[in-house]
């Protein structure tokens, strides 16, 4: 559970570096205001401190809720959900494959011909397209459809250089970066929106039998072979490509499918069982949240849940860096007498915050 640690670590410092980032360039001949400023910064520092034994006790408060989500559904704040693949890509496959990829304020699609054994990916094309955010908290026929409409285009742009198979029907992989509780490769039911979805009559339904209704609605011939969260995703595209940056936060690995004790089928001949984790929602009292992460979480779509993400995501960083701002501008002025419009939007900086800092100063 090293890894946890460092994390915690890594991105705490992160969120107070780049409020130090903006606090030197902005440094004011005014000495009082910029004691203040410092004093601000200070304080939030020293609110995220994560000296070693705090980040022990993290990792080992994690650890007793991975045994406890894997022992039972509902038995953790994490919620170890069986993922049904078995076995990771070997770097061998072939073909000409599609996948879809809906995990947050954008979707992607992708075409890629594989070429087997020692080619890897021979070709690929790749589009992303922007989420509307009235289809994030509308209805799930609207963003299906929207979604189905943009793929109906991608796959009438395929060229001549993409080889299908004779007789053989496309299919696709769709990557939903959402908390579902799979029943098959193929099928699962979502359990809850994250990273700023509300859709109510989405869950407790089966995200691939709504993507599919919409698929047929645009006439898209395609059948969607596997069902599989981000992060598993992630996991088994370490073969082809390992440069990943996402929105939220989670963990997928490799579990021993006999110490999976609310496993109930037969054990995979490989033996072995994707586990993804959701560690996005994970709660302990040893996480350092000064008031700034209390005041989001509050006022987001989803307060008490996925505390975790909150604290470490890129989409809420540079959320927490407006606040730390916003406290400096009201108590010291910091930029003067008048406060920059774009500083008082919710999420200006987004999950780019070092570079959309630019944006206030």
């Amino acid at each position: 559970m090293g890894k946890v640690a460092i994390g915690v670590a890594v991105v705490c410092g992160i969120a107070v570096a780049a409020a130090a980032a903006v606090v030197v360039h902005r440094k004011t001949k005014k000495s009082g205001r910029w004691v203040k400023a410092m004093e601000i910064l200070k304080e939030f520092e020293e609110k995220c401190g994560t000296p070693i034994p705090k980040l022990k006790q993290v990792a080992d408060a994690m650890i007793v809720e991975m045994h406890d989500g894997l022992a039972s559904e509902g038995g953790s704040k994490l919620k170890m959900l069986i993922s049904y693949v078995d076995h990771l890509p070997t770097g061998r496959e072939k073909g000409l494959f599609y996948a879809l990829d809906l995990g947050g304020t954008n979707f992607r699609m992708l075409r890629v011909q594989l070429g087997g054994k020692g080619r890897g990916i021979v070709n690929q094309q790749f589009e992303e397209v922007s989420i509307p955010p009235s289809l994030m908290t509308g209805s799930s026929d609207a963003l299906f459809d929207y979604i189905a409409a943009e793929l109906a285009k991608f796959v009438a742009q395929e060229g001549s250089d993409f080889k299908q198979s004779p007789g053989r029907q496309r299919e696709l992989g769709f990557t939903f970066s959402f908390p579902v509780m799979q029943s098959s490769i193929a099928s699962g039911t979502l359990l809850r929106w994250t990273k700023g979805f509300s859709i109510d009559d989405m869950v407790g339904q089966d995200v691939v039998a709504e993507l599919a209704k919409a698929m047929e609605r645009q006439g898209i011939d395609m059948r969607i072979a596997a069902l599989v969260n981000d992060t598993v995703g992630t996991l088994a595209g370490g073969r082809y490509n390992n440069k990943i940056l996402g929105t939220g936060s989670n963990a997928a690995y490799v579990e021993r499918a006999h110490a999976i004790p609310k496993w109930h089928g037969l054990l995979p001949k490989s033996g072995e069982m994707v586990i993804n984790m959701e560690w996005g929602n994970f709660r302990s009292s040893h996480l350092p949240l000064p008031d700034y992460d209390h005041a989001l979480d509050t006022e987001s779509l989803n307060p008490g849940e996925q505390i975790y993400e909150k604290v470490i995501a890129g989409m809420y960083l540079g959320e927490i860096v407006r606040r730390v701002l916003c406290r400096m501008t009201e108590e010291a002025a910091f930029f003067g007498d008048t406060v920059p419009p774009k500083l008082k939007e919710p999420f200006i900086l987004g999950k780019y915050q070092t570079k959309l800092l630019h944006c206030v100063c």
